[in-house]
């Protein structure tokens, strides 16, 4: 099969003939459709000091996808041939005290597809039956393809109650903009999207903020009179990974406020504790996605109305996979899909 290989440390990647993946006893076999480029690819592509630590060459790269079955193992009844399917791309160890207790997402032994096993930008992949979720009715083929980030910005944004809030939302990456679009959803009062980015801004607005705000231009507590706001935001979703934004998003908090972070920084933060203390907030990490609650939700919020297809913005037949790339890095896109189904294999 053709897949999308990091053959060697070192940036780029290269579209390889490699052998396919065959099933185990436990596992489903594939047919992959499409695929999101994350900012988990542009790292290992790039070969950045995180992607030299972390990946082991030759690998096949991918975690976000929409597919098929094509083949099933002996143990598994619960997946046909035809099922439309997408997989968590956390594979857990089944065995700690948090996977024994339904907590899979606080494994500390998860092995991330693309990352730490073959991924997901092939025609094939191989993923555990546990791994593999079977979309339901009427999911739109594009959305289906990025259920992994749009549950991380599900997992980010219901993870304080957002229901007659104000929200902040730092950062309108693909993951801020979808998280934006399930806050309103969710009945938040206002949702301030804080971007530098205009081309985002602009997304951010497509997917419901009330208000975007450039951080270079305006400061936060400046939107208080004009949203009617009396103290600062209730709820803060970090999703920048900026230092200052971080900071930002604390002193704009009410008293009792939430601020769940899911951004990666790449360098240290410090942060006036002073402040969180004094406010008596609550600060929440976010990683990945609840499994398989967050899933769920997703489903029911998309069968509800929720329309997150304003974040898709470029879409692209696999075999352009450098043009992709060049254009997810850019910034003035949303999310960007890779189509597999034409590739001459």
């Amino acid at each position: 099969m053709l897949a999308l290989v990091k053959t060697a440390a070192g940036p780029g990647l290269s579209l390889e003939r490699v052998p396919e993946p065959v099933p185990g006893i436990n596992d489903v076999l594939i047919r992959v459709r499409k695929t999101g480029i994350c900012g988990t690819d542009l790292h290992i592509e790039a070969w950045d000091a995180w992607a030299a630590k972390t990946i082991v060459p030759p690998l096949v790269v991918g975690h976000e996808f929409v597919g098929e079955v094509v083949e099933v193992g002996s143990n598994v009844s619960s997946f046909v041939p035809g099922d439309v399917v997408s997989g968590e791309g956390h594979v857990t160890c089944g065995l700690c005290r948090h996977c024994l207790a339904g907590r899979g997402h606080l494994c500390p032994h998860t092995d991330g597809l693309g990352v730490n096993r073959d991924g997901a930008f092939a025609e094939y992949v191989v993923l555990p039956v546990t791994n593999v979720w079977h979309h339901w009715p009427g999911i739109d083929e594009d959305v289906a393809a990025i259920f992994d980030p749009f549950g991380n910005a599900v997992h980010t944004a219901l993870a304080f109650p957002v229901l007659g809030e104000d929200v902040l939302v730092s950062g309108a990456g693909p993951i801020g903009l979808m998280a934006t679009a399930v806050v309103k959803h969710a009945g938040a009062r206002h949702v301030v999207v804080s971007e530098p980015n205009p081309v985002r801004r602009a997304l951010a607005a497509r997917m419901g903020a009330t208000l975007t705000v450039d951080p270079r231009e305006r400061a936060l507590p400046d939107v208080f009179s004009e949203l009617g706001m009396v103290e600062g935001f209730d709820v803060a979703l970090e999703m920048s990974g900026n230092p200052t934004a971080l900071r930002v998003s604390l002193g704009a908090m009410a008293h009792g406020g939430g601020v769940a972070i899911l951004g990666i920084p790449t360098e240290e933060i410090r942060l006036d504790i002073q402040e969180v203390v004094f406010k008596m907030l609550t600060i929440k990490g976010i990683y990945g996605r609840e499994m398989y609650e967050t899933w769920y939700k997703m489903s029911v919020m998309l069968q509800s109305g929720l329309d997150i297809r304003p974040a898709i913005t470029h879409r692209f037949p696999a075999e352009r996979y450098e043009e992709a790339f060049a254009t997810a890095r850019s910034g003035d896109s949303g999310k960007v899909i890779l189509d597999w189904t034409a590739l001459a294999g």
